[in-house]
């Protein structure tokens, strides 16, 4: 798909630590196309960061700026997209991401997940008493939205570099 043409954005979706800013940024090098972070998006448009997001204001609050952020940039063309990984829990954002490109699950389990973001605390979803239980439960409602990707493409025991080649040949 990619291979042979150019989408006109590709979404990277996929739970926190799958990869999707590291890969995102190696494939639109790759691919000579523009990568952009939407939480970067939101935190520059609120001049706060993620966990102050949070804090301050709640996860809904946090949702709305994801969807108007992931609004924003979605008419442009040739951009790689590493969106947040609760994206999926809105059928807008779905819309949006079909409607503009092509999207792509970087899929990885729980354990390597885990093991990527344990010492990360800046994580708002995981700072709860017993994060890698909140991990998994987060990580099992999400996976059948993650699993609605154009492509889906392991993560597990693959470097970055690799993941984006695996992209652009499929």
């Amino acid at each position: 798909m990619i291979k042979n043409k150019t989408p006109k954005n590709i979404f990277l979706m996929g739970f926190m630590g799958a990869g999707k800013t590291t890969v995102g940024k190696i494939l639109a090098k790759r691919l000579r196309l523009t990568f952009i972070d939407l939480d970067e998006v939101i935190e520059k448009e609120l001049n706060l960061t993620i966990q102050e997001i949070f804090s301050r204001y709640g996860e809904d609050f946090f949702r709305d700026a994801e969807t108007k952020a992931l609004r924003s940039i979605a008419d442009k063309d040739r951009y790689v997209v590493a969106t947040g990984g609760g994206v999926v829990l809105r059928k807008e954002n779905w819309q949006i991401m079909i409607a503009n490109g092509i999207t792509v699950y970087l899929r990885a389990p729980a354990e390597v997940l885990w093991t990527r973001v344990r010492n990360n605390t800046s994580r708002p979803l995981l700072q709860v008493e017993n994060p890698f239980e909140r991990l998994c439960e987060l990580f099992t409602q999400r996976i059948p939205q993650y699993e609605k990707a154009d492509l889906i493409v392991d993560t597990e025991n693959v470097s970055p570099e690799d993941v984006a080649e695996e992209i652009i040949k499929k």
